[in-house]
């Protein structure tokens, strides 16, 4: 039963405009305070006893959200949550006191900010982006959609296979935004007999559809050895169909203004994202601040898009393609290339008006952190609260799995 107290209690609450149900809270909670139905990831108070396992997993921030209650929300009222509710008011004697979560329990602050460190901190979406639609459709209500086609990006001599693969929509409706994610369900149950669980992956085509004014969406997969639902995907036909749930996510997302400039660091299919970011600012004909990409793999044929980048002009997207496994050469990461260009990037750290964008691997995140604490260093700035203060104008966004 959920306790009711006189005096304020903090609660964990989950966002569910930017959760994108990826599920891994769940699977990381080591009671099982965290559960989920087939519209929203919860947490349950009388369950969830702070130990902070979940927050360095979240991809979004979405997981790092409290409220200080006398009255805790239910499991049901977290289930009905299309956004989440506002703090509480108080009575004229709790509010006299500091009902703050970090007066209320120091040692939970502190192990937030060291989760922090884990989570990227608490993402917010840039200032001029368009209002996303979250969770439209749900693991009891998919969205069918139609194979319209299967391409591999890579080389047939590359060592992963990467598929663009195109989706149509048909009459549903399906808005969705650059930066967001849909589920894909793959047929068939799993050892206990229940559905599977979507999984997720970031749309690679910009708003208005992978071919302008059509409802049709594109995903970039990779298929991974044992991976039931990649392998799924990159075995599609044309003419198969596909239950699709979401959008999800409510962050990361690309700002309206023109004038903004993007730096984009990925590997592998971190770049979708940036693919439709891209697209979107080529279909804009409207003269704009020019994109950079740092985008690293192993060699030119296993780089998605390695082609079609090319042909995007340098007015449109500044590339710098890295590569790792090149024959007679070293070694060179996303980090290692962020140093060689460190003029490049410290002009873009010291602009207000830029917005940095990371995806791919997790293991990326710490070799590209420590470029930028160097960049930063070098024009004066402390990296940290360079970060922080971009992070909470939303214009520092990092997801990474």
């Amino acid at each position: 039963m959920t306790a009711v107290s006189s005096s304020p209690l903090k609660q964990h609450l989950i966002d569910p405009e930017i959760c994108i149900r990826c599920y891994t809270c769940e699977a990381t909670c080591p009671i099982q305070a965290i559960e989920h139905d087939d519209r929203n990831v919860v947490v349950d108070f009388d369950k969830c006893n702070f130990c902070m396992a979940c927050i360095p997993v979240c991809p979004t921030g979405s997981i790092d959200e409290w409220r200080v209650v006398t009255t805790p929300y239910s499991l049901a009222d977290q289930y009905g949550f299309d956004e989440l509710p506002p703090q509480q008011a108080f009575s004229d004697t709790a509010s006299e006191a500091d009902t703050s979560l970090e007066a209320l329990d120091p040692q939970m602050a502190a192990l937030l900010a060291e989760a922090h460190a884990g989570a990227g901190g608490k993402a917010k979406a840039p200032a001029t982006a368009s209002k996303p639609t979250v969770n439209l459709y749900t693991l009891s209500k998919p969205a069918e959609a139609v194979v319209q086609g299967n391409y591999r990006l890579t080389a047939e001599t590359a060592d992963n296979d990467v598929r663009h693969i195109i989706l149509d929509l048909g009459a549903q409706p399906f808005p969705v935004l650059e930066g967001q994610s849909v589920g894909i369900i793959p047929p068939g149950t799993g050892a206990d007999g229940k559905p599977h669980l979507p999984r997720l992956y970031s749309v690679s085509s910009p708003r208005d559809g992978e071919r302008p004014n059509f409802n049709n969406i594109s995903l970039t997969v990779k298929r991974e050895p044992g991976g039931l639902c990649s392998n799924f995907i990159c075995d599609l036909k044309r003419g198969d169909k596909v239950q699709l749930t979401g959008p999800f996510g409510a962050t990361f997302l690309m700002p309206n203004d023109p004038a903004a400039r993007l730096l984009m660091i990925c590997t592998g299919t971190g770049s979708a994202p940036f693919r439709a970011f891209t697209m979107r600012r080529q279909r804009a004909q409207q003269g704009g601040a020019a994109m950079t990409l740092v985008f690293g793999a192993r060699t030119p044929d296993s780089l998605p898009y390695f082609g079609p980048l090319a042909k995007v002009p340098d007015t449109v997207l500044r590339k710098h393609l890295v590569f790792s496994r090149l024959v007679d050469k070293p070694k060179e990461y996303v980090q290692d290339r962020l140093a060689t260009i460190e003029d490049e990037v410290a002009d873009l750290l010291s602009d207000p008006s830029t917005h940095i964008y990371i995806c791919g691997l997790r293991g990326m995140e710490a070799g590209v952190e420590k470029a930028l604490v160097n960049i930063a260093e070098s024009i004066g700035q402390p990296w940290a609260a360079l970060r922080d203060a971009m992070r909470a104008e939303g214009r520092y966004h990092v997801e990474t799995y």
